[in-house]
C-alpha cells in the first residue's frame, strides 16, 4: 500500500503543478523560464539530502554518470523541451494526449522485448487508460505539423526513460540522489537552451493572481518547485522501487485526473460529465493493471537469486578467514 500511496502522491502532486505555474504564465513568464525555476528550485532543495544520502561519497556519480546523464538530460530536461516544442506547432490537448501514452507505450515494448503477451487484464486496463485519456483530455481540433507530433512523441520517450531509469538507477544510487543529480544536469540543459535561444526565457518579477488573492512572483514559484518538482520527483521514484515502473507508471495517469480537480476546485475551470467518466475509466485501468499476476516462477527465481552458502559451512568447517557461519545470507 505504500507504494499506490507514493504513487497516487505523485500524480496529485504532479496534477496540481499547473494551478501553480499558471499564474506565473499568465503574468508573462515563458514556459521555459518557468521549467527553468522549478528544476533549479528543486536541484538546491534535494542537493544536500542527495549528498547525505550519499554518505557524502560523490565518486559514486562519476560511477553512474551515464545512468546520470541519461536521467537528467532525457526524463527532465528532454521531457520539458519537446513538450513546449511540441505546444506550438499542435493542440496542447493532443501533446498531452501522445505524452501521457507513455504506460500504454511501455506494455508494447515489453510485448516486443519478451514476445509474450501481457496478461488480458493488463490490455483491458491499457484500453480503459486510453479512452480515460481520450475522455479527459478531449483533443481539439486544429492543424497536426508533422514536426509537432514527432516533438510530442519524444517527450513520451522521456516520460519513459523516467520510468525505466527508475526502475533500474535504484542499483546504482539511492533514488534521492539520482533525482538530485538529475535535476542539476536538467537545469544546466535548459539554461543552455535559453542562452542559445532555443528555448525562451522570459520572466516578470511581479505580484501574481494566486488561488483567489494576490502573490509575490517568487510564491507560486517555491509552491511549484517544492511540491510539483521536488516531491513529486521522490514519490514518483519511491514507487517505482515499490511497484516496478509498470504499475507506477499506470498510476502516474493519475496526474490526469487530479489536474482536472484541482482545475476545478481551485480555478473554477469547467468539469463535464466525459471528463468525470473518463476519470472512472483511467482508475478502473490502473485497478486492472494492479491486478496482474506474478510471473509464474517469481518466487523461486528469488531463492535461487540468493547467495549460495559454501558446503564447508554446511558440514560446519570454517576456513581460517572465512566468516562467522551464521553470517546473513545477502540476496543477489
Amino acid at each position: 500500500m505504500t507504494g499506490i500511496a507514493l504513487g497516487l502522491g505523485a500524480g496529485l502532486a504532479f496534477g496540481v503543478g499547473g494551478v501553480f505555474v499558471k499564474p506565473l504564465l499568465e503574468s508573462g513568464w515563458s514556459p521555459g523560464a518557468a521549467v527553468l525555476a522549478r528544476i533549479s528550485i528543486a536541484a538546491l532543495l534535494l542537493a544536500v539530502p542527495g549528498v547525505v544520502a550519499l554518505r557524502g561519497d560523490l565518486r559514486a556519480l562519476w560511477r553512474a554518470r551515464w545512468t546520470v546523464l541519461l536521467f537528467g538530460l532525457v526524463a527532465v530536461a528532454g521531457v520539458q523541451f519537446f513538450f513546449y516544442a511540441s505546444l506550438e506547432r499542435i493542440p496542447v490537448s493532443m501533446t498531452l494526449l501522445i505524452e501521457y501514452l507513455a504506460p500504454i507505450a511501455l506494455v508494447l515494448l515489453a510485448w516486443a522485448r519478451t514476445r509474450r503477451l501481457p496478461q488480458r487484464v493488463v490490455l483491458v486496463g491499457s484500453v480503459l487508460a486510453l479512452v480515460g485519456l481520450v475522455l479527459v483530455i478531449g483533443p481539439s481540433g486544429g492543424a497536426l505539423d508533422v514536426l509537432g507530433l514527432v516533438f510530442a512523441g519524444l517527450a513520451m520517450v522521456g516520460v519513459c526513460v523516467y520510468y525505466a531509469v527508475g526502475e533500474s538507477g535504484a542499483a546504482q544510487l539511492p533514488p534521492i540522489a539520482l533525482i538530485a543529480a538529475g535535476f542539476v544536469v536538467g537545469a544546466v540543459a535548459l539554461g543552455l537552451a535559453g542562452l542559445t535561444g532555443l528555448l525562451p526565457m522570459t520572466f516578470v518579477l511581479g505580484d501574481v493572481d494566486f488561488l483567489g488573492g494576490t502573490a509575490p512572483w517568487y510564491v507560486p514559484l517555491i509552491a511549484v518547485g517544492v511540491v510539483s518538482t521536488a516531491f513529486a520527483y521522490v514519490a514518483g521514484l519511491g514507487a517505482i522501487g515499490r511497484l516496478g515502473s509498470r504499475l507506477a507508471a499506470f498510476l502516474g495517469l493519475s496526474e490526469v485526473v487530479f489536474a482536472a480537480i484541482a482545475g476545478w476546485i481551485l480555478l473554477g475551470e469547467t468539469l463535464t460529465v466525459l471528463q468525470m467518466l473518463g476519470g472512472v475509466a483511467i482508475l478502473a485501468g490502473i485497478v486492472c493493471v494492479k491486478l496482474e499476476r506474478p510471473a509464474s516462477g517469481a518466487a523461486v527465481a528469488v531463492e535461487l537469486g540468493a547467495e549460495p552458502v559454501p558446503i564447508t559451512a554446511s558440514l560446519g568447517i570454517v576456513a581460517p578467514d572465512a566468516p562467522p557461519v551464521a553470517a546473513e545470507r545477502r540476496p543477489a
